[in-house]
């Protein structure tokens, strides 16, 4: 199989790749998806081949994506993805616990939208601030 990509799509790739391998990996441990792994390695591997030799870094005999790539925003993208996520999933469950015993259905989910969209208002204000835990 070929695949002709400019270096700006190739860049984009590698991007892609990354991000999704950490989405899958990064909370597994030692139980990684090692295909996802070497599907990386692999296109990393080919950094050198288009001018792109500060991306990468070897070690081991393996090649990795270098600090300078880590370090020039990826992480700021994934950080940002995990907070959207984060207060996402955390509207939806305090929603859903405000509503207990209601059980979704047609008849209420215009509320537990609303009670969502609330949640929503407060985290863009005050993200986590009035937050608290009570026993």
């Amino acid at each position: 199989m070929t695949i002709d990509l400019t270096e700006k799509e190739f860049r984009r790739l590698l991007d892609l790749v990354y991000v999704g391998d950490w989405i899958l990996n990064s909370a597994r441990g030692e139980d990684r998806f090692e295909d996802y792994d070497m599907l990386q390695e692999k296109l990393f591997a080919l950094c050198p081949q288009v001018g792109m030799t500060a991306l990468v870094e070897r070690w081991q005999g393996h090649v990795f994506p270098s600090r300078a790539y880590e370090e020039g925003g990826i992480h700021e993208a994934i950080a940002d993805y995990e907070d959207a996520v984060f207060f996402d999933i955390l509207a939806e469950e305090l929603a859903r616990r405000d509503m207990e015993g209601e059980g979704l259905d047609a008849g209420n989910e215009s509320e537990l939208m609303n009670r969502i969209e609330e949640y929503y208002s407060e985290f863009e204000q005050h993200g986590i601030d009035n937050l608290t835990v009570e026993q």
